[in-house]
């Protein structure tokens, strides 16, 4: 499903929606040097540090991100009365963000996360937080701010919600956000422990697989090793339920993100490979994405699409980043607006192509079938199918390997048609043909990170998965569309058309 519509790209430019966000506000320092010798007191490398570089980090970076995506932004949090929350202040309002429901006190410390690198590698992180409970009467003035900032009802107005566990957002806080006085028209919560926001009912929640694991008690759902994202959909409702959330988006690193939510076709986006190492903050870019398009009106999946653009901006920059309109318009149009190739590509030519298309880090799909008369049951699969990674490969069955498998009758349309057709479709990137019996050899020779294929089999009934399975490969069974089958189809059409004896005279 392509999401870069002229609609889309419309109502991203121009949406400005107020958006308060309460949260645990930090203050990321990056500071960079090099390092040729060991310290005599102990193994330890001598950082001589040539470069000190401060963003705004947690709700924070939030906040920014939101700003810098067009929103009028609102922000409730806690600093201390010290040089790093002076700094914080200022770094957010250099960014657009309205810093009137701060709260400074001199009886907290500002939380601070300061990475130390040389060589560009991560050396230590040294944090500096509250090490006490917060004040009872900071929390009181943290609640009073958060019912002075609520954005109340009505469209393009959310509330979101960044509970990372430094302890800001308990009692009064707490209760303050509860309060239906508080209530907007969107709420999203994206906190470390969503059981302690279930009551707030929010419209949309994005735990990553370790947080939803955490929630459900099943520590086996973070194994890398398996597919996460058939697993969070195994736990759909039980996910929905104990986080109290209309929908979830859960995060899955490097795998993307999958959509949770009812009435919703299972949803996933995938994640471009990042080249660089030191990237961080992801989730909040993520997150503020995903409200900002949401707050919009746009619906649940194309968000999802959206959050996964704006998330692949910062994951390629280096420290603590923000994505702009411009940067997310930019990666919206460059994923979908790679040139596509004709009707059918010999083999050897396929190759050559997915070949650059691995160099250029995307994620090869591929599916096959007959695909005789087109019909909903194949585009609802295949626009599956292209969700699963960057390129999507059909290949074709020949028309003699169609006549061995449906029968004399068969095809009803010849490879070229079928071909003509299925290249036409926006989800479709290149398409093939085979006479095989199975596509066993052109799987051997494509390799494909995905093989995907519809929901009417299982990975039993597969000839072809004992061939993906060892390359590595990933097996996909997507979802079955029913009462749509093309020898069905043939047979209504048959039944239904008029025999000759029933035909008007001087019919020919």
């Amino acid at each position: 499903m392509s999401v870069v519509t002229a609609d889309l790209l419309t109502r991203l430019r121009g949406a400005a929606p107020e958006v308060t966000v309460v949260g645990d506000l930090v203050l990321d320092g990056w500071w960079t040097g090099t390092v040729d010798r060991v310290t005599r007191e102990a193994p330890a490398p001598v950082v001589d540090v040539a470069e000190r570089c401060y963003v705004p980090g947690g709700a924070a970076n939030t906040a920014a991100n939101l700003a810098a995506l067009g929103a009028r932004v609102r922000l409730v949090g806690l600093v201390g009365d010290d040089a790093d929350g002076r700094r914080l202040l200022d770094l957010l309002a250099d960014a657009g963000v309205d810093t009137g429901g701060v709260v400074v006190s001199g009886r907290v410390r500002t939380t601070a996360k300061n990475r130390i690198l040389a060589a560009d590698q991560v050396l230590v992180r040294v944090d500096e937080q509250q090490s006490e409970p917060y004040p009872a009467p900071v929390l009181e003035d943290v609640a009073a701010a958060v019912r002075r900032a609520a954005p109340g009802p009505g469209e393009g107005r959310a509330l979101v919600v960044c509970d990372y566990g430094v302890g800001m957002l308990e009692g009064p806080v707490r209760d303050a956000l509860l309060s239906p006085a508080a209530r907007p028209a969107l709420t999203v919560v994206d906190a470390h422990d969503l059981r302690r926001w279930a009551d707030l009912r929010p419209d949309l929640v994005t735990p990553n697989a370790g947080e939803v694991a955490a929630l459900l008690d099943v520590p086996h759902m973070v194994t890398r090793g398996g597919d996460r994202a058939a697993a969070v959909l195994a736990q759909r409702d039980a996910v929905l339920a104990a986080s109290g959330a209309a929908a979830a988006v859960v995060t899955l690193d490097a795998a993307g993100t999958v959509l949770v939510a009812p009435g919703e076709e299972p949803h996933r986006t995938v994640a471009e490979p990042a080249t660089e190492k030191q990237a961080s903050g992801a989730g909040d870019t993520f997150v503020a994405a995903l409200t900002v398009a949401r707050a919009a009106g746009l619906p649940l999946p194309v968000c999802q699409e959206v959050a996964q653009a704006a998330a692949d901006v910062v994951v390629q920059q280096f420290g603590t980043s923000v994505c702009g309109v411009a940067d997310l318009v930019e990666r919206l149009a460059a994923r979908t607006g790679r040139p596509r190739s004709g009707p059918v590509l010999p083999p050897d030519e396929l190759l050559a192509r997915l070949d650059a298309d691995r160099r250029a880090g995307r994620r090869i799909v591929f599916t096959n079938g007959c695909f005789d008369v087109l019909h909903r049951g194949h585009t609802t699969y295949l626009e599956q199918a292209k969700q699963l990674g960057d390129v999507l490969v059909v290949a074709l069955n020949d028309d003699d390997s169609v006549r061995r498998l449906k029968g004399p009758e068969r095809p009803i349309n010849g490879a070229e048609d079928r071909a003509a057709v299925i290249g036409a479709l926006a989800c479709v990137d290149y398409v093939t043909v085979f006479g095989t019996d199975t596509p066993i050899p052109l799987i051997e020779r494509i390799r494909p990170d995905v093989y995907a294929k519809g929901g009417d089999y299982t990975p039993e009934m597969l000839a072809e998965a004992e061939a993906v399975r060892a390359y590595g490969g990933e097996l996909a069974m997507l979802d079955y569309v029913a009462h749509h089958s093309t020898t069905a189809m043939v047979e209504r059409i048959r039944w239904e058309a008029p025999q000759p004896a029933e035909r008007g005279a001087g019919a020919s």
